[in-house]
């Protein structure tokens, strides 16, 4: 690869074009060889007597990515850190006082240290495709931005604006951009190039002097915001916003808060820049920040993967799909395909279950309107890829079909065998099942080469993993089908073997089954919850999940791992008590927690532990045997079906399903990558404790202990 090739100036008269393309890389990337070339690119703009530079990439749905993330993961100590960002501070402030006009023409992703660059730039203008997403998402690796970022774009587009970027990792696309003042003109794609040849012009005859603009309010708030009164209020509140949505666990968004509140109005740009240097390297060292790169590079993984090992088979063209049951589950599911623009053919038995389903579809799509992020128009469009049935017209040209009607075996064969003979002999058909066998399910199938399992996770259009369950007779050609139209979905799909639960719920049950005889034990609902959510770092407890999941489903699945594994699953007679009640959890308004009509949380339902046949709590145990017993109890199982039954092939599947199926906290990497943290030893003891306190159901399994004895971890 030539590096000079990559990065080159190309004179076009009094202006140079400075083109990016990074050769041999489907993206442009600053790794520490591009910052040489740039470093020697400056040096030359500066020699040279070019009255204006236009920098643009060549890649076409690329302008810079960002910094080499792989490189930031290999460093480890903050000394390396400050020395390369110093490094990079000089070369972007070179860049910033080159003597003549410099202008970014951004079309593509630009990105983190991509956007830190073109805000060393005197102008910017963007394209207005989709493609053009300007952005610092830094905070979501567990870093912040440190080639300028913090410093520079509380400058350009004020200090409220910049730190709602910077605190959420966010991007904008070109037309908020444009609103916002990070960018000078959103223009048609086709003209960027021809525009920004003009403004270097037009700068160029207006003499080539350097921009002095910085920031300023429009209006009377933003004024107020912005003052020496104001200012406090906005770091304040963007503080208590930080610390509600991350309860502290991450440090990067309040490093980042910090940084910008020590900088803002720092006439010295070398030592704003420092302070920044310092902040970076204080979080990139931490292992949240490596679990998180970690978790960037599995996603990033999922891209590129087809979901089998054949990379010779493709995935079919899936345009038009069906889905049998137009519930809840069944509106989720066309509502995230038709947000992609695939065709959804619902299907259910009687007009009021269709109604249902397009109904919670448009819902979705109206909360998305009501957030701006779509148009009453774009709302129109997206829903009009969904229409309903009542019998099986339009199925013979459906590619896909999804299953997702009552969790009944006997249903779902006669179903399943129903529609086949609507469809396609080739057409795919999915199952949309949380417990059930796709292997027995499969019997119904004259074609059990194209049956596969699909299953969503509730709510569809917020849960982001679909488990791709492959049975023992479903082909390579239909796994990568669903995987590939998993990913258009916008969905993280994991690919695992048939067996009870799949992959998230065997780890799952376990966990929520613990948590019934945590509370035998003698414990309240609301101290185990918060024991993992505001200490541990769930999103929510093992009993708010449970009334989520529905206490009548959980029941069910219970009875189906307990059929399936035998004496393995151990059932408290809660279990049984429960099921006795009336109380479904937060459908009917009644479960662990009380809710209002709206689904809004309220407080413990405290006639729960009557109603189980229990004392009132006295709360006998300590948060670290609440949490390890229940966690460690996940582990353990996870042992089981990754090393014994093979349900997935790594680790890092486990993982990737468990951040995105359940929500285990990102920062922890993931079950197996907080187990190894740890050490398997640690675990396989303290089961040891619980099992001889507690019951056999605690007792390490074999894979665990094998691991455990020789010193080896997960991963």
């Amino acid at each position: 690869m030539s590096i000079q090739e990559s990065l080159k100036i190309v004179g076009k008269g009094e202006v140079a074009w400075l083109e990016w393309d990074l050769m041999g890389e489907k993206v442009n990337k600053l790794s520490t060889p591009v910052m040489t070339r740039l470093k020697e690119v400056v040096a030359e703009l500066k020699a040279s007597k070019y009255k204006a530079v236009v920098l643009i990439s060549r890649k076409p749905k690329i302008f810079i990515a960002g910094a080499d993330i792989e490189e930031i993961k290999k460093i480890n100590s903050k000394e390396e850190f400050t020395k390369v960002l110093t490094q990079a501070h000089e070369i972007f402030s070179a860049l910033e006082d080159l003597p003549m006009v410099t202008i970014a023409a951004i079309h593509g992703a630009c990105m983190g240290g991509g956007c830190e660059l073109v805000l060393a730039c005197d102008y910017r203008i963007c394209s207005d495709s989709n493609d053009t997403k300007i952005g610092l998402p830094e905070t979501k690796l567990g870093i912040i931005p440190g080639f300028g970022g913090c410093v520079r774009l509380p400058r350009v587009i004020g200090v409220e604006a910049a730190l709602d970027i910077i605190l959420q990792g966010k991007a904008v696309d070109g037309r908020k951009a444009e609103k916002l003042g990070l960018v000078d003109a959103c223009v048609p794609t086709e003209q960027l190039e021809s525009f920004a040849a003009k403004m270097a012009s037009e700068k160029v005859a207006e003499g080539g002097r350097k921009r002095q603009k910085v920031y300023a309010p429009r209006d009377l708030p933003s004024k107020l915001k912005s003052s020496a009164l104001g200012r406090p209020a906005v770091f304040f509140l963007a503080k208590r916003a930080v610390l509600e949505a991350s309860k502290g666990f991450y440090p990067a968004p309040l490093k980042a808060l910090e940084v910008v509140h020590k900088t803002h109005g720092m006439r010295n740009r070398e030592r704003a820049l420092a302070i920044e240097g310092e902040g970076f390297a204080e979080v990139a060292t931490t292992a949240i920040s490596k679990n998180l790169i970690d978790l960037f590079y599995m996603m990033e993984a999922v891209k590129k993967q087809t979901g089998i090992d054949n990379k010779a088979i493709k995935p079919l063209p899936v345009k038009h799909i069906g889905v049998m049951g137009a519930g809840t589950m069944g509106g989720g599911i066309a509502q995230v395909a038709a947000d992609r623009g695939i065709d959804v053919r619902m299907k259910d038995i009687n007009n009021d279950a269709l109604a249902l389903g397009l109904r919670h579809a448009a819902e979705i799509f109206g909360k998305y309107m009501k957030r701006r992020k779509i148009t009453k128009y774009d709302l129109d469009e997206k829903m009009s890829h969904i229409s309903g049935t009542l019998d099986y017209s339009g199925f013979k040209t459906i590619d896909v079909v999804i299953e997702a009607i009552v969790e009944d075996m006997n249903i779902k064969k006669k179903v399943i065998a129903e529609a086949a003979s609507k469809c396609r002999p080739n057409a795919i058909i999915a199952t949309n099942t949380s417990s059930l066998s796709v292997t027995e399910m499969a019997e119904a199938a004259p074609h059990p080469e194209n049956f596969v399992g699909m299953h969503f996770f509730n709510p569809v259009d917020k849960m982001p993993l679909v488990e791709v369950i492959r049975g023992p007779k479903t082909s390579d050609e239909a796994t990568a089908t669903i995987f590939d139209l998993a990913k258009k979905m916008g969905k993280t799909p994991v690919v695992v073997k048939d067996g009870p639960g799949f992959l998230v719920n065997r780890l799952l049950m376990p966990y929520l089954i613990e948590a019934m005889f945590i509370l035998q034990d003698g414990m309240a609902v609301d101290v185990v919850d918060k024991y993992y959510t505001h200490h541990f770092g769930m999103p929510m407890g093992p009993y708010r999940l449970m009334d989520e999941v529905g206490l009548d489903v959980c029941i069910k699945v219970v009875k189906i791992f307990h059929k399936s594994l035998g004496d393995r699953i151990e059932v408290p007679n809660l279990i049984l008590n429960l099921g006795e009640s009336k109380r479904l959890g937060k459908k009917s308004g009644r479960g662990f927690y009380l809710y209002d009509h709206k689904g809004k949380q309220l407080s413990v339902d405290q006639s729960i532990y009557a109603e189980l046949k229990l004392k009132a709590p006295t709360n006998p145990l300590s948060e670290k045997e609440c949490v390890e017993r229940g966690v460690f109890t996940m582990i353990n199982e996870a042992a089981l079906a990754l090393i014994e039954d093979r349900i997935v092939e790594s680790a890092d599947a486990v993982d990737l399903a468990m951040i995105m199926g359940t929500g285990f906290p990102p920062f922890r990497g993931g079950l197996l990558k907080y187990a190894d943290s740890l050490g398997t030893q640690y675990v396989a003891q303290e089961l040891e404790v619980y099992a001889s306190k507690c019951g056999a159901r605690l007792k390490p399994s074999q894979p665990l202990l094998n691991l455990a004895k020789t010193g080896r971890k997960f991963h």
